[in-house]
């Protein structure tokens, strides 16, 4: 038969009930901390790749790189000029692409082309929800989750 008897001091019972504590705030609070790390690594890789969108294959697997299913074809194909100085709007929606590591004031007073497409997957919204690409010199430079109608309203390309 073995006993063992253990002494501790005030101080020692002290730093141990805290550690515990931080033991179990840590756990709670990790899972959170995790997802806002993966947010920011993903915001990273956007920002530090070069993001190929030149043909239809490369523009598809990014959008799916996101977790959306989307049409074969875009709806539409149209120039556009980012304007030279952006109004408040502008201001808003680039702000927007710097949430997802991307800056349009690179490209101010430059002409790109924008391909948007049918999203089919979106939460409780079988449709009228549009995938807006901006693509200049083959790479893709801006873009958004667009839902129109009665409660309207845009947001990046991660889906959460």
């Amino acid at each position: 038969m073995v006993i063992m008897s253990f002494r501790f001091s005030k101080k020692k019972i002290t730093f141990i009930v805290g550690l515990f504590l931080f033991a179990i705030t840590a756990v709670l609070f990790g899972g959170k901390l995790i997802g806002t790390v993966q947010q920011t690594a993903a915001h990273s890789k956007i920002k530090s790749e070069k993001i190929l969108g030149g043909t239809e294959e490369e523009r598809q697997k990014f959008i799916r790189s996101f977790g959306w299913e989307i049409t074969e074809e875009p709806l539409t194909v149209m120039e556009v000029k980012i304007p030279e100085e952006f109004d408040s709007i502008y201001e808003e929606y680039n702000n927007l692409q710097k949430t997802q590591g991307m800056d349009l004031t690179k490209y101010q007073g430059k002409r790109c082309k924008k391909y948007q497409y049918s999203v089919l997957n979106y939460p409780d919204r079988p449709e009228h929800v549009i995938c807006t690409l901006l693509v200049y010199d083959g790479r893709i430079i801006g873009g958004d989750i667009s839902i129109s109608g009665e409660e309207s309203s845009t947001h990046g390309f991660s889906m959460s």
